[in-house]
């Protein structure tokens, strides 16, 4: 099964420490190495995007920043057996931030990515 993990977050006054960069390659390593990770990158702020809507049969664009209070910071997606190994993915992700990065404050969301499995 494939989860899409998508990481927002605020980031406190402080850079993110050159630790958790070397511990997030690591991660990234073993989750490759296990042949789980498929793809992963940062995304730039909401302030470089746009939105598309449809409300009342209408299109609207609206360029970024977006008023959501943290920011999207990155994505994953991994291929793995089941909800619960994607949840023991992210939490070591998330978990790698608390103890490396003191103030960050955020979340991954887990979203299931839609396969023939779940058509009809």
């Amino acid at each position: 099964m494939r989860y899409m993990m998508l990481l927002s977050g605020t980031n406190p006054s402080t850079p993110p420490p050159p630790e958790l960069f070397e511990a997030i390659m690591k991660l990234g390593g073993e989750a490759t190495e296990a042949g789980v990770l498929l793809d992963t990158a940062g995304l730039l702020p909401s302030s470089s995007g746009a939105r598309v809507s449809l409300a009342g049969g209408n299109l609207a664009v609206t360029d970024g920043p977006f008023t959501e209070s943290k920011e999207l910071i990155s994505y994953a997606l991994y291929d793995v057996r089941s909800k619960e190994e994607a949840i023991e993915w992210a939490s070591r992700f998330v978990k790698l931030h608390r103890d490396l990065w003191p103030g960050w404050e955020g979340q991954t969301d887990i979203l299931q990515v839609m396969g023939p499995e779940n058509v009809g």
